[in-house]
């Protein structure tokens, strides 16, 4: 199940019974029901070609023995040979056209937990470890498909089994109540068997784990390691568990590799009986020599379906809780809840709170009867104290969480009613850290905007500061970012992303202000940026820079949820509250005039 197999149970898992985990499984299986028909009929024929095999052995050795001409041993030999000539065809074919199924199966369940996953709403991964998630979507989605394979290749050896049954009964029931004798014993061998691999198994998977943890703690913070020279720290917590995953999966495999030794000399005690059994029949005359090489030929076709069975029993139950699993995550309810899927025409940009109730928890109160209006082409600053409810606000615009009570209105209309693909189609958004992918420059810029061209971004980037922040790039437009942009500074991410923001041409915009400090050259080139979008869009902004809180039409002062204060810029420091106190805490100190005066203070 991945490396995150035995970890506690998600909130939003959930236990299927068996008829619903079967009914899922042959829904995904459906579209593959003619090939697996085609399975079916080739797991009979190979099932009784395999029972034929040592039936017609034992016919040979029977004729042998009354005509053992090199005519007749020529025939059985080629006999023999087209058998076993037929069974691999028929197996390869078996074999390739369930590969072909499961790995379309795997692809749809695997590509609509993908889907589910990108659905689910903001609050879905605040809940949820991302790991987690993507356990699901690749290591889950691979066992359930092995589950297949196994349980077709399982079922194979079970119709042989059957098959060989019936023929050794008819031939001789002595023996064959004497080979079901051996049944019990093999079960509870391989069922004894079945505990022990399982519980060293887990212990391989959660020690692999550990490894996995310490590689992805240590490298994230590679950079802090070698700030305080801790290379060799960092490396005896990865060699620790490196060393304790290879103890634990040593054991593992000496474990594994006991089954089918263990089995296969079992088995030889149950030949030797046979052979002793079946020797003093054939003295007695009850049996003939063909009959009792049958039942020796055949003890291995009959056991081990049973054997593989019970060994196979821990992956049989992997496979349906992968199954599970996967099932939980494409099946898990939305916190966010659309009542309607209007079309969404072009927006004027107006947004009205009313009164207005959001919480993350039972427990976490954020709004309380809150109301606001933004009207159309706006620019809002939104300031305040940590927690005071500004990132909620535009997270509620943006519809990424369900707010509880209240109205939220876009251009008159419930936001609730929109179709949210064409809504959000409106918005553009720039977060605190700005993400962007691996690739370079252009194609972050095109990430909402497929159709622009270089020339049309060209143009844009022009008008930011005469496009000099471009020339800084050693490729420019073709500038390869690297790893969430790492490759570039903090303000070149800020210019990406506000770029790409400015090429989507959004009716709505949020920005959530980059607290990071840049130099002002920088700083200017920002504002420039952040002009050309103002001048089209209805503005919110969680502001962190004076330039940015000047820039806005209204200032709204926020404290745990509740506007405090609103206004102007100098209307609000006239009234020496709240505002004041921020602006002398936070923002003076980036004006020019504290600039100045901390200048002559210094002379």
């Amino acid at each position: 199940m991945g490396f995150f197999s035995g970890l506690n149970a998600e909130k939003y898992d959930r236990q299927y019974s068996d008829r619903q985990l079967l009914a899922g499984i042959i829904g995904y299986f459906k579209p593959q029901s003619k090939r697996l028909t085609v399975v079916g009929v080739l797991l009979v024929a190979i099932a009784f070609i395999s029972a034929a095999l040592p039936l017609a052995v034992s016919r040979v050795v029977d004729l042998l023995k009354t005509q053992p001409t090199l005519q007749a041993i020529g025939l059985a030999g080629l006999a023999l040979f087209l058998v076993g000539l037929g069974v691999w065809g028929l197996n390869w074919a078996r074999r390739s056209m369930v590969v072909r199924a499961v790995g379309d199966v795997v692809l749809a369940l695997r590509t609509q937990a993908f889907d589910a996953a990108a659905e689910h709403d903001l609050s879905f991964y605040d809940q949820f470890s991302s790991g987690r998630i993507v356990s699901r979507i690749t290591s889950d989605t691979n066992d359930f498909g092995q589950l297949v394979v196994i349980v077709t290749d399982v079922g194979s050896q079970l119709i042989t089994a059957v098959i060989l049954g019936v023929v050794m009964f008819r031939t001789e029931w002595h023996l064959a109540l004497l080979m079901l004798t051996f049944v019990p014993f093999m079960f509870l061998l391989t069922t004894a068997y079945r505990s022990l691999a399982r519980r060293v198994t887990r212990n391989g998977m959660r020690a692999m784990a550990e490894v996995n943890a310490a590689i992805k703690e240590t490298v994230s913070g590679i950079s802090i390691a070698k700030n305080f020279r801790q290379e060799q720290s960092i490396f005896d917590i990865f060699d620790a568990a490196n060393q304790q995953s290879y103890r634990v999966n040593v054991q593992r495999g000496f474990v594994l590799s006991l089954v089918f030794p263990t089995l296969n000399a079992v088995s030889g005690i149950f030949v030797g009986i046979l052979v002793y059994a079946g020797g003093m029949s054939i003295q007695q005359g009850i049996v003939t020599a063909g009959a009792w090489y049958l039942f020796i030929l055949s003890l291995d076709s009959f056991v081990m379906p049973i054997s593989n069975l019970s060994a196979f029993w821990a992956q049989i139950q992997q496979g349906l809780s992968a199954a599970e699993r996967v099932f939980a995550l494409i099946d898990a309810d939305p916190n966010v809840v659309q009542t309607d899927r209007q079309d969404v025409p072009r927006l004027k940009g107006e947004v009205r709170f009313e009164g207005l109730g959001f919480r993350y928890t039972d427990k976490e109160p954020i709004l309380r009867d809150f109301s606001l209006t933004i009207r159309p082409g706006e620019t809002l600053a939104l300031v305040g104290h940590t927690g005071a409810g500004k990132s909620s606000i535009a997270k509620l615009i943006a519809r990424f969480y369900e707010f509880q009570s209240g109205k939220l209105l876009i251009d008159g209309h419930d936001i609730r009613t929109f179709d949210l693909q064409q809504y959000r189609r409106q918005l553009g958004i720039v977060s605190q850290v700005p993400f962007l992918f691996s690739g370079t420059v252009a194609q972050n810029i095109r990430y909402a905007a497929p159709a622009v061209s270089d020339e049309e971004m060209l143009d844009m980037a022009r008008k930011i500061g005469e496009g000099e922040w471009l020339e800084t790039l050693p490729d420019g437009l073709h500038t390869e970012v690297g790893e969430r942009g790492a490759r570039l500074s903090m303000g070149q991410r800020q210019l990406v992303a506000l770029m790409r923001v400015l090429m989507q041409k959004p009716a709505i915009f949020i920005l959530d202000e980059a607290t990071a400090s840049v130099d002002p050259f920088t700083e200017w080139q920002i504002q420039q940026a952040l002009n050309l979008i103002l001048s089209e869009s209805t503005s919110i902004l969680i502001a962190h820079r004076l330039s940015t809180v000047k820039a806005a039409d209204r200032i709204v002062v926020m404290d745990h949820g509740t506007i405090i204060e609103e206004g102007s810029h100098e209307g609000l420091l006239s009234q020496r509250g709240h505002y004041a106190t921020l602006y002398n805490t936070y923002f003076r100190h980036q004006s020019l005039a504290y600039v100045e005066q901390a200048r002559e203070m210094m002379k």
